[in-house]
């Protein structure tokens, strides 16, 4: 994801990490959740993925959803081996995503991990609609 300026802020929690992230609708948080990440876990490199990937994530609730959504990008990179570079999510609603994903396979000659994410959380989970902006509050177990 091309982006320099992270799409996130780092909140103070005794344990894990905590992120908020901004959109300014359902789908632009949604996108840079999964941007967020991405970003926490490999930087901000400037590659573009020669891979596309089509993701379709279901959930019971806002909660819910961006806990599995985030958790499917998690596990591209830790099970599938690939960078996840731009999302574009095609539709979404209170219970589900459809995206298309473009990916690079990692090369620890080329990429960094910075930050190893063993998980998503449900603790403290929050996806809420502001005033102006949709806003997200995750929790990630290192």
């Amino acid at each position: 994801m091309d982006s320099k300026k992270p799409d996130f802020s780092l909140l103070d929690h005794t344990a894990d990490l905590y992120i908020k992230v901004l959109g300014l609708d359902l789908k632009d948080l949604f996108e840079k959740a999964a941007k967020s990440l991405m970003h926490i876990i490999v930087g901000s490199g400037c590659y573009r993925g020669p891979n596309t990937i089509r993701l379709s994530v279901g959930g019971e609730d806002l909660a819910d959803l961006i806990v599995c959504w985030l958790g499917e990008i998690l596990y591209i990179f830790e099970g599938e081996k690939q960078i996840v570079t731009k999302v574009s999510i095609d539709t979404i609603s209170p219970y589900h995503i459809d995206a298309t994903l473009e990916t690079v396979f990692f090369d620890p000659n080329l990429h960094e991990v910075l930050c190893e994410i063993k998980a998503v959380t449900y603790h403290q989970v929050e996806v809420m609609e502001k005033a102006d902006h949709w806003e997200a509050k995750i929790i990630f177990d290192l």
